[in-house]
């Protein structure tokens, strides 16, 4: 079995919104694979049950906002008794720009509250995650406004274009492991304005 954990902040305010990457991701993974989402309010969380080439796959939402997700998210790992390795987490990122991706077996929090509430809660930083990059405007260090706001429309086709690579690295991780799903999707998604003006 394994976990695919989305970060993001439950509600209408909240949809589609920068720091809700996370939840974008498996939005689209759950659409892709035929899931359907229910409330697991014993956990706080929005769950998927999935399959992917024959390995079971939890898709899972925290309800308790971004900087609390470790109090959702520690319950269910050890209820389901998964090692860390087991546990994929998908976060925003503002230090990378919007285009990259990046997945690291673990590593350091950058500041993301919502990281730091898992390792709080899991009692370590080693499980993998899924950075989706947000970047900045105009390398502002408050980003509070700007991360809770939604993508500009120029943003869009960018954006849908990362989702979908970016589900493409989660699949690689369920069916070959990290180490391949870094080399072959670590890095930046071509950006079809750019596509568009070559041609």
């Amino acid at each position: 079995m394994r976990l695919i954990i989305g970060l993001g902040n439950p509600g209408s305010e909240y949809v589609r919104t920068r720091h809700n990457a996370g939840f974008m991701l498996l939005e689209r993974l759950a659409e892709r694979w035929s899931a359907v989402w229910r409330d697991e309010n014993k956990f706080s969380v929005r769950i998927a049950w999935s399959e992917w080439q024959g390995r079971r796959v939890l898709l899972a939402q925290p309800q308790t906002y971004m900087n609390s997700s470790g109090e959702a998210v520690g319950p269910l790992a050890r209820y389901y008794q998964l090692s860390l390795e087991r546990m994929l987490v998908v976060v925003d990122d503002a230090d990378l720009p919007l285009g990259h991706l990046r997945m690291r077996p673990g590593g350091g929090t950058g500041g993301h509250h919502g990281l730091e509430s898992i390792e709080r809660c899991v009692g370590s930083a080693e499980f993998p995650r899924l950075r989706i990059g947000i970047g900045r405007r105009n390398g502002a260090r408050e980003i509070t406004s700007y991360v809770l706001g939604r993508f500009d429309s120029t943003e869009l086709a960018l954006v849908d274009r990362v989702l979908a690579t970016a589900c493409g690295q989660a699949e690689c991780w369920l069916e070959a492991g990290i180490q391949t799903a870094m080399s072959q999707f670590n890095g930046a998604v071509p950006d079809p304005a750019d596509e568009r003006e070559e041609q």
